[in-house]
């Protein structure tokens, strides 16, 4: 019988370093690839599909840099250094024309996922939910609302801190209205998730291109 009981509780040990495993490296993929891709770029040929990590990438130095541009301290189980980011690369023929980049953020009732299409200079071309635990679901999916966020860049968002949600110096995403003030946090959540985005883009894609604009506070 003790044997057994021991069996058990190593089994359960087990399973519970698995689920944690688990859960500490979701990444945040395309539902449906070849019909999101399609929509998000008409005229696409294709895609390749690139996984990437901040740990494969630059570890936990690399973790801190973006934290710093970001302005905030990444937390949970979706902001680890492990976590793996698909990077949607987008084709017509051979020819490399943008991106589409997803993003797990913590909202007020339970993870959002904020997607981005981008063209090759880092530009928003699309800003959509693909997931949305809130109150606010229908205000905050409006295509009125996403659409604000295009032609924003990361330049922009530097101008931005999403701790206070307030701007730093006058730019373009203070002018970004919610349309449901009753969902400030989700909201705020979907700025906080835009601007992660542009930054882990710019590390994954870009070269660092809009690094020479980050000036710290």
């Amino acid at each position: 019988m003790k044997n057994m009981i021991r069996i058990a509780g190593f089994s359960l040990l087990i399973l519970m370093a698995a689920t944690t495993a688990l859960y500490a490296a979701v990444g945040c993929d395309l539902n449906d690839p070849d019909k999101d891709v399609a929509r998000l770029f008409p005229g696409s040929t294709g895609y390749k599909t690139l996984y990437l990590s901040i740990d494969k990438k630059g570890g936990d130095a690399l973790l801190k840099e973006i934290e710093k541009r970001l302005g905030d301290k990444f937390q949970g189980l979706f902001e680890t250094a492990d976590v793996p980011y698909t990077v949607y690369e987008v084709l017509k023929d051979k020819e490399k024309i943008g991106y589409i980049h997803g993003v797990n953020q913590k909202g007020q009732y339970g993870g959002i996922q904020v997607f981005l299409a981008l063209d090759l200079n880092g530009i928003i071309k699309s800003f959509y939910f693909q997931k949305l635990t809130s109150k606010a679901a229908k205000e905050l999916r409006d295509p009125a609302f996403g659409k604000q966020f295009e032609n924003l860049n990361l330049s922009d968002f530097y101008k931005y801190d999403v701790v206070s949600a307030k701007a730093i110096t006058p730019g373009k995403v203070e002018s970004v209205k919610n349309p449901a003030p009753d969902a400030e946090a989700d909201f705020k959540a979907a700025i906080r998730a835009t601007k992660k985005n542009l930054i882990l883009m710019d590390e994954f894609a870009f070269q660092n291109k809009y690094l020479s604009e980050f000036h710290p506070k």
